[in-house]
């Protein structure tokens, strides 16, 4: 049982630690239907940033802001090359990645691994601190459910304003964005930058965890997310009381507990990245199977 629940537990971990990076995916892909591979830069910007600054001394939650607005400045980038330049989007978002793994190189001064073991953390400081013994050795998945719990609160506040409102129109129609005289290309790079902030700052979250950064550690991060938002929601399509982040919150459990059950049923970790393709492709296969149904079954006779 206790192995069970030990299993169970690191699922939990896993998937509220890449909540955040999750409902950025969703921002760009699912909303602004931009596929964004700078996440692949930024989440490592992240774990690098945070990495640099709390080795420095800087307190743990501050670095996980300033990690947050270094994603940012990324995405902003990407939207620019995109908007401005009329760089294809796939295209920006693989300019800004690439040029994102000399910037990790400069943050962590040219090592590919950074440890800032026995340093204060979101985990073993603050309000941490103030957790009775029983939850404290619960303080990853405590702590880690509660920033992303914050986030999908203001992106879910987000999107019912006004500029919310526009940016989701920008993905879906953007003649009627043109028509109220907004400009979407300036919704994209403002998708982005959030996109990009929530990646970076589960980046930050996964360096404290692990109390190190790793500059590689952004291989498969957009597979994944990709993955996470697709089963969350196809499988939960039609559960309205669910809303989206929520949904992709969700589908980011399921996809780290098929990963996990993978790893106990013995498959060895250099087979790893193969499975997150083959889940990647089961879940791109059964989404299009689904959205050819709901059109034949809508076809009028």
């Amino acid at each position: 049982m206790d192995i069970i629940i030990g299993i169970i537990r690191n699922i939990l971990e896993e998937g509220s630690i890449y909540g955040n990076m999750t409902m950025g995916v969703y921002i760009s892909y699912s909303v602004l239907k931009f596929p964004d591979l700078t996440v692949d830069g930024t989440f490592p910007l992240g774990m690098c940033v945070t990495a640099a600054l709390i080795s420095s001394g800087v307190n743990p939650v501050v670095a996980c802001l300033i990690a947050a607005l270094c994603g940012a400045v990324a995405g902003c980038v990407t939207g620019l090359l995109h908007v401005k330049l009329h760089i294809a989007d796939l295209l920006s978002g693989i300019l800004v990645m690439t040029a994102m793994w000399s910037v990790n190189l400069v943050i962590t001064r040219g090592s590919a691994v950074v440890p800032f073991y026995n340093m204060d953390t979101i985990f073993n400081s603050g309000p941490v601190t103030l957790l009775p013994k029983g939850l404290y050795t619960w303080r990853v998945l405590i702590v880690s459910t509660v920033a992303t719990i914050i986030v999908k609160i203001i992106l879910d506040y987000y999107m019912k304003t006004k500029s919310g409102l526009l940016l989701r129109a920008t993905g879906d129609n953007q003649q009627f964005v043109t028509s109220v005289s907004k400009n979407p290309g300036m919704m994209k790079i403002i998708g982005l930058t959030i996109g990009n902030a929530c990646t970076a700052l589960s980046g930050s979250i996964l360096s404290q965890v692990s109390e190190s950064a790793n500059i590689n550690s952004g291989t498969g991060i957009m597979v994944m997310g990709l993955a996470s938002v697709i089963i969350g929601s196809s499988i939960f399509k039609k559960v309205n009381i669910l809303s989206a982040t929520t949904k992709v919150i969700i589908g980011m459990i399921l996809y780290r507990a098929c990963l996990a059950v993978a790893m106990q049923l013995g498959l060895p970790t250099n087979y790893l990245k193969m499975l997150m393709a083959a889940i990647f492709t089961v879940a791109l296969v059964a989404n299009n199977t689904l959205s050819k149904e709901k059109k034949a079954y809508e076809k009028p006779e």
